[in-house]
């Protein structure tokens, strides 16, 4: 099950690309733009995960935490960078009413994934699909924000709200890809329950 819900993850970002991205260029929206770049982060995270799922060992575990927690930092890097360029530059979206309805059905579809990915990586115990899960989750959260700039630039004009809601995604991926990176380097955080992948939770037997 958690390989297919990556699977899931990964086909509807490979579409996300290419659907974000026009959207944004013909909109002029930097926050669009991100979100598809924020993608293929996504399709990169997920695919690691199944590599680990494939042939399950603490060495690849290892790996894959750190391959997750520098998929976070380039998520990171892609918004803040992307962000400050916006504002110092004063670039204006457009309006974009396709933008807005599909920023809306990816929202659901992304918090969807992320709960059903972190449950299950919690309950077998795999550190790796809890940790993409997060960066679902924040997949979701930029979603949410990149709708809510396009409805008040609808509505009010505010030009700025585009590049603040990719900014504050960007904030958010730091401390998680740092949480990540620190597993792959102490496996005993894992086991100390000091993680806030999965926290002090025991796996289920896989048997």
């Amino acid at each position: 099950m958690a390989i297919k819900l990556e699977y899931a993850t990964i086909a509807w970002n490979v579409m996300e690309v290419g659907v974000t991205i026009a959207l944004g260029i013909a909109a002029g929206s930097l926050a669009l733009i991100a979100f598809g770049l924020d993608s293929i982060v996504e399709i990169a995270a997920s695919s690691v995960v199944i590599w680990q799922l494939r042939q399950r060992d603490a060495a690849r575990t290892t790996r894959a935490l750190a391959l997750v927690g520098l998929a976070f930092f380039a998520l990171s890097a892609i918004l803040l960078v992307g962000s400050a360029a916006s504002l110092v530059d004063g670039q204006r979206p457009d309006e974009s009413v396709p933008g807005v309805a599909y920023v809306a059905v990816t929202a659901v579809v992304m918090f969807s994934l992320s709960f059903a990915k972190r449950r299950i990586g919690v309950r077998l115990g795999e550190h790796p699909l809890a940790h993409e899960a997060r960066i679902t989750f924040l997949d979701g959260l930029l979603a949410t924000g990149v709708l809510l700039a396009l409805v008040v630039n609808l509505a009010f004009g505010w030009w700025w709200a585009d590049a603040i809601a990719a900014a504050m995604v960007g904030v958010a991926a730091i401390p998680e890809g740092v949480d990540a990176w620190r597993d792959s380097r102490d496996p005993s955080r894992i086991e100390d329950g000091q993680s806030t992948s999965i926290g002090a939770s025991r796996p289920e037997s896989t048997s």
